[in-house]
């Protein structure tokens, strides 16, 4: 990216709404800000209502009381706040090291973590604003609503805190872990989806001979590709150009490499190469905002933990790979976006580094098949995984999937073969399911 050029306003938004969603400090700091809001509106209200004659509803209590109260509570809240900071920081760390630390993402995203922590930010400093309202005067009577106000927002906070404490033991569950990561990648394949049916595919395009001249556009900076958006690639090159996306959604580039190739070289090159430039967003970290592979990596970096010896948890495995073949029962039957997309008035854009289901289900399977041989438990799991979605596939009129599935399924009954460790029996039952033709956890015996 060219000095001075930046994302287009509907990536740089849809980037900083990701963004938002995974910080610890925005939404805490959008609810202190609310709490200051609301601290000077419901003292204003107060006042407005007693020269009027009503603020006749509320708690009743002397200064001397609200100010003792106020002062528990804001202490309190504070002194919570420390704590849950505390809980969140040790669950990242168990994340991190008993999963992967790429899932420390789902537990910073958490809703539920995030708004009690500006929650009880937010009443520790609504209690201590509301403090500058309370008369010096002990006998004097508090303001009702900022002090009714403060026991809502304290009582909320409680409850707000019991229910976070529920959610951190059941989301520390390997089970609740990878039920996230696949639900999120549920919806980023619906999205895929949407917009594949929007897309016009096109004609394939014939090699640009190396003779043509083409106009370039590099990255200007190293990160990860998070957004591709296509119309508004299409968008910013001229009638009849042909535009070639040289790498893709999730994968890393360096600066200086080929973003875009575009051939014929537009008449304003350089309008052309900053709007291009603008047009792809390259981030500083890997996301899922249209990366479906960034959750198969995700998920097979969790089985992989669990099988190495430190961990040594194939049951955690086989949940993961059960898992994966759920994910993969969706991805396989979705419509894709298109290789070659066609646009208004001769636009053409080509996609060849899209992954292709194939490449899905090796990235899905190739590491944990080549990890779970000396554990049978987990190689019988895999191999009916395998065995389902070829079956799947087959019936949902996608044959085209079959050989990639097979290819692991073989891949695994070799490896298995092979491993040295096994006892004769513990390959034959590996076999069972892997090769006959009826599974025997699907075998029914007659009456």
């Amino acid at each position: 990216m060219t000095r001075g050029t930046r994302p287009l306003p509907r990536l740089r938004l849809a980037a900083a709404a990701y963004r938002f969603r995974e910080s610890l400090f925005a939404l805490p700091t959008v609810l202190v800000v609310a709490g200051v809001a609301l601290a000077e509106v419901s003292a204003y209200l107060d006042r407005a209502l007693v020269e009027d004659g009503g603020a006749g509803w509320g708690v009743r209590m002397n200064s001397n009381g609200a100010t003792w109260l106020l002062s528990t509570v804001a202490g309190a809240t504070i002194t919570t706040a420390g704590v849950v900071f505390s809980l969140t920081v040790v669950s990242l760390q168990l994340a991190s090291s008993q999963f992967s630390p790429r899932v420390m993402r789902s537990f910073i995203r958490d809703r539920v973590s995030q708004t009690v922590i500006g929650m009880l930010v937010a009443t520790f400093v609504f209690c201590v604003l509301t403090l500058r309202h309370i008369s010096g005067n002990a006998t004097d009577p508090a303001p009702r609503i900022p002090l009714t106000t403060a026991l809502v927002l304290a009582v909320a906070t409680v409850v707000l805190i019991i229910a976070y404490l529920d959610r951190l033991a059941r989301g520390l569950q390997v089970g609740e872990v990878v039920r996230t990561i696949a639900g999120e990648a549920e919806g980023v394949i619906g999205s895929a989806s949407r917009a594949a049916h929007r897309e016009v595919p096109g004609s394939p395009t014939p090699e640009i001979p190396e003779e043509v001249p083409e106009l370039i556009v590099r990255a200007a900076r190293d990160g990860w590709v998070t957004q591709v958006p296509t119309e508004q690639i299409l968008a910013a090159v001229p009638s009849s150009t042909v535009v070639r996306l040289e790498t893709r959604t999730g994968a890393y580039i360096h600066r200086g490499e080929v973003l875009l190739r575009v051939s014929p070289v537009p008449e304003r090159d350089d309008r052309v190469r900053r709007r291009l430039e603008a047009a792809v967003e390259i981030g500083n970290s890997r996301t899922m905002q249209q990366d479906v592979d960034f959750a198969l990596r995700q998920l097979v970096d969790i089985a992989l933990r669990a099988l190495s010896a430190a961990i040594n948890d194939p049951t955690t495995a086989t949940e993961v790979v059960l898992r994966l073949g759920s994910l993969l029962r969706t991805l396989l039957v979705t419509d894709m976006p298109p290789v070659v997309v066609s646009g208004h008035d001769g636009r053409t854009m080509v996609r060849p580094w899209l992954l292709s289901p194939s490449e899905y289900v090796d990235h899905a399977f190739d590491q944990i098949r080549q990890a779970c041989p000396r554990q049978v438990h987990v190689a019988i799991a895999l191999a009916r995984v395998l065995r389902m979605l070829t079956e799947y596939v087959a019936e949902c009129g996608r044959p085209e999937h079959v050989p990639a599935l097979q290819r692991q399924l073989r891949l695994l009954v070799d490896a298995v073969s092979a491993e040295p460790g096994l006892h004769p029996e513990d390959v034959q039952r590996f076999l069972a399911v892997a090769e006959s033709p009826t599974d025997p956890a699907e075998h029914q015996p007659s009456n």
